[in-house]
C-alpha cells in the first residue's frame, strides 16, 4: 500500500467559450439559453445594449433573500392592504404523498382589483402605481413578483373590477430564460369568465379546487368553518366585484417541507406583524383558519393571549411613552415623529406561571424584545444591539415599540422588502439616553419579581443536592441512627422536636407550614449563619437530620459559593446578580457544579456523623472540630488574592 496522500481535486472553472468581439465568457450550465443569444449579440459591434438583461434579472430575482416564506408571502399581504383589502386568504395546497409531495401556495384578497392595464404595469419589475408614495406599505413596484418568484419558478395574477371578468397574466423563469428576443415584452392580459378548475378526476390542484375544497391540512369542512365557499357554482358570486389572486405552483423554494408547518408559521407570524390592522378589522385566513391578533407587548386588549386561561393580569405596564422628533436625513430638516413606548411585562404573576405557559401559551422566551413598527406594519423585531437590549432571561420580561412613518426610511434603514431595519446612529443617539434610564429602572423589578417568585417556588422544597442526598441514603454502607418512633408518644415527641427545629431553620419567605414540611421530608438540610472567626462549614445531627451549616462571613462563601449560587439562580429563572446577560448555558452548569459542591460538604458532614456515633465519638468529634477550623483558615489564607 502506498503512503503517497493524493490531493484533493479542486473545482473547475467553467470551460472558456469565445464571444463576438473577441470576449471570453465564462456562464454556468443552468444559464438561461436565451440570456447566451442575447449577450452574444449585445457584444457585436456597435450593439444597442439594454440597462437590463430580461432574462438573467428574473433568474437573478429568485434569489433574493426572505427570512421565510411567511416573510415572501407577507408582500401580497401588504399589497393587498394597499389597495383596500379587508379580507386576506392564503392557501397551502399539498399535493402527493412525502417526501415526493408538491406544495401550491395561492393568495386571494378582495381589495380594487386591477384593470388589465394596470395589472401588465404591476407585473413589470419596478412598475409599481405607488412609486416612492411612503403613507402606504409598498414602494417600489418590486414586492410581488419577486416574492412569488423567490418561492415558485411560476407566477400567475388574476385581478377583476367586475363579477366574472378574471383579467390573467403569467410570468415562468423557466420561458423568460429561453426567450432569445433583444427586449422582452409582456403580453396582454388574458380575459376569462371563470376560473381554472380541474379537468379531470386526479388531475393537479386547480385555483377553484383551492378555493371550494378543504386542505389537506385541516383536512375536513369541520375543521374549516371559515372556508370561502364549498361550492364551485357559487365561487365567483362569493368572489366578489373586485379582487386579486395571486398563484404559486408547484413551489419548490418553502421554508418548511409540509403544510401543517407552513400554515402553523404564517399563522403565528400574520397575527404579529399585521396585528394593528387586525385590531381594526382586517381579516386573515391561513388555509381556511382565522388569524388572530398577537401583540408581543402584550399590551392591546384584542391580543390572543389574554384568553390563555389562569392569568390574573392580561396587560403589560405601560413604563414610558414619548415622542421624538427625527430628521429625515442626519443633521437636516425637516423632522417625522418617532413614538417610543417601552413596557414591562406582568412578571409580578406570570414569574408563578407554569414554564410550559410562559414559553408556549404565552410566548414570553420568544425574541420579541423590540418590535419596529412602520405605517402599522411590523417591519422587524427581536433583541437590539444598537439599543443594548440582549437575549438573556430579564430582558425577556421587557417590551420596546418604535412606531414611525414611511418618511423615516432612510434613518431607520428599512429594507425594500420590509423585513429588517438598520438604524443609522443619529437615530440610535436620539433615542438612547431615554431608553438606558427605562431599563435599569425596569429590570431593577424584574429582578426583584423573579427573586420573590423563585424564593416562593422553593418554599417547602429541599434543595437538589439535599434531595439527592436523602434519596440515596438508604444505601450508604453505614447507616445513621434514627430516633425511635416505636409507639404513638414517640411519634408525637419527633413530631413536636421537627416542628422546633423548623421554626429555627425556616427560609425567608418560608411560612412555618412549609418549613416543617420541608424539615419532615429531607434527611439533609443546609442552614446558612454568619459567624465570625468561625470554619466555613460545621455539621450537626438532631432527630435523624444531619444539619451543614455554611458561614456566610468565610471568604470561600463570598468568593466561591454566592457567586456560582448567583449564577446557579439564573438557570432557575431568577437572575440573581447585576448583570442579566449570562448564557443560560452557562447558567444551567453553575447549577450543576453548586448540587456537586453541596453534596461534597454533605458527604463530609455525612461521613464525619457517622464516625462520631460509634466508638471513639468524644475524640472524632474533636478531632473534626479542629480539622474543620484548621482547614478552613488555611483555605482563607489560599483565597485572599482570588
Amino acid at each position: 500500500m502506498s503512503d503517497e496522500i493524493t490531493p484533493p481535486q479542486l473545482p473547475q472553472p467553467p470551460a472558456l467559450a469565445e464571444t463576438p468581439a473577441g470576449s471570453v465568457s465564462q456562464w454556468g450550465s443552468d444559464a438561461p439559453r436565451g440570456g447566451k443569444t442575447v449577450l452574444n449579440r449585445f457584444l457585436k459591434d456597435e450593439a444597442t445594449v439594454p440597462l437590463f438583461f430580461g432574462q438573467t434579472l428574473i433568474k437573478s430575482l429568485r434569489d433574493v433573500g426572505y427570512n421565510s416564506t411567511t416573510s415572501a408571502l407577507c408582500e401580497h399581504v401588504d399589497n393587498a392592504i394597499q389597495w383596500g383589502a379587508t379580507e386576506v386568504r392564503v392557501y397551502f395546497c399539498q399535493k402527493g404523498t412525502q417526501p415526493k409531495q408538491k406544495i401550491d401556495v395561492l393568495i386571494l384578497d378582495n381589495g380594487k382589483g386591477m384593470a388589465p392595464k394596470t395589472l401588465k404595469v404591476a407585473m413589470a419589475f419596478g412598475g409599481s402605481m405607488v412609486y416612492e408614495n411612503r403613507s402606504g406599505i409598498g414602494r417600489y413596484g418590486m414586492g410581488m413578483k419577486t416574492a412569488a418568484l423567490n418561492i415558485a419558478p411560476s407566477v400567475d395574477v388574476y385581478s377583476w373590477q367586475e363579477l366574472g371578468a378574471f383579467y390573467s397574466m403569467t410570468l415562468d423563469v423557466d420561458a423568460i430564460g429561453k426567450d432569445r428576443s433583444d427586449m422582452i415584452k409582456l403580453d396582454d392580459p388574458q380575459m376569462s369568465d371563470a376560473l381554472p378548475s380541474a379537468n379531470s378526476p386526479g388531475s393537479a390542484s386547480s385555483i377553484v379546487d383551492i378555493l371550494t375544497r378543504p386542505m389537506s391540512f385541516p383536512s375536513n369542512a369541520a375543521q374549516s368553518p371559515h372556508m370561502l365557499t364549498n361550492s364551485p357554482d357559487e365561487l365567483t358570486e362569493r368572489l366578489g366585484e373586485s379582487g386579486t389572486i395571486v398563484y404559486m405552483p408547484n413551489c419548490d423554494r418553502l421554508t418548511y417541507k409540509t403544510d401543517k408547518t407552513l400554515v402553523d408559521h404564517a399563522m403565528k407570524e400574520f397575527g404579529r406583524v399585521y396585528r394593528r390592522f387586525l385590531a381594526d378589522g382586517l381579516k386573515i385566513y391561513v388555509n381556511n383558519r382565522p388569524v388572530e391578533v398577537f401583540d408581543p407587548t402584550f399590551w392591546m386588549p384584542e391580543s390572543r393571549h389574554t384568553k390563555v386561561e389562569g392569568l390574573t393580569a392580561t396587560r403589560s405596564k405601560l413604563v414610558d411613552s414619548w415622542v421624538v422628533m427625527v430628521p429625515l436625513v442626519e443633521g437636516g430638516e425637516p423632522k417625522t415623529e418617532v413614538r417610543v413606548r417601552v413596557y414591562m411585562l406582568p412578571v409580578e404573576s406570570w414569574a408563578f406561571l407554569p414554564p410550559p405557559v410562559q414559553k408556549y401559551k404565552l410566548q414570553v422566551f420568544e425574541d420579541h424584545t423590540v418590535s419596529f413598527v412602520r405605517n402599522g406594519r411590523e417591519v422587524a423585531i427581536g433583541s437590539s444591539r444598537e439599543f443594548k437590549v440582549g437575549k438573556h432571561h430579564t430582558d425577556k420580561w421587557l417590551r420596546v415599540e418604535v412606531e414611525f412613518m414611511g418618511d423615516a426610511d432612510e434613518g431607520f434603514g428599512v429594507a425594500a422588502n420590509n423585513q429588517g431595519v438598520r438604524l443609522k446612529q443619529y437615530v440610535v443617539d436620539l433615542l438612547q439616553e431615554r431608553l438606558d434610564k427605562n431599563f435599569t429602572q425596569v429590570r431593577k423589578v424584574i429582578r426583584a419579581a423573579h427573586s420573590d417568585a423563585t424564593t416562593a417556588k422553593l418554599a417547602g422544597k429541599p434543595t437538589d443536592a439535599e434531595r439527592q442526598a436523602t434519596e440515596v441514603d438508604s444505601v450508604q454502607s453505614v447507616a445513621l441512627p434514627a430516633p425511635p418512633t416505636d409507639t404513638p408518644e414517640q411519634i408525637a415527641a419527633l413530631d413536636a422536636n421537627l416542628r422546633g427545629l423548623a421554626v429555627n431553620l425556616r427560609h425567608d419567605g418560608e411560612t412555618e407550614d412549609q418549613a416543617f414540611e420541608r424539615v419532615k421530608v429531607s434527611k439533609f438540610l443546609t442552614e446558612f449563619v454568619l459567624r465570625e472567626d468561625a470554619p466555613f462549614y460545621d455539621t450537626d445531627y438532631k432527630f435523624g437530620k444531619l444539619i451543614l451549616r455554611m458561614n456566610t462571613e468565610h471568604l470561600f462563601y463570598q468568593k466561591v459559593w454566592h457567586p456560582l449560587s448567583d449564577l446557579a439562580k439564573k438557570a432557575n429563572g431568577q437572575p440573581g446578580g447585576e448583570d442579566g446577560g449570562v448564557g443560560m448555558d452557562v447558567s444551567e452548569a453553575s447549577r450543576r457544579a453548586l448540587t456537586g459542591l453541596q453534596l461534597l460538604f454533605l458527604s463530609l458532614a455525612r461521613a464525619q456523623t457517622q464516625m462520631v456515633s460509634g466508638e471513639n465519638a468524644a475524640e472524632y468529634t474533636q478531632l473534626f472540630k479542629n480539622l474543620r477550623k484548621s482547614w478552613s483558615g488555611v483555605l482563607e489564607t489560599q483565597l485572599l488574592n482570588v
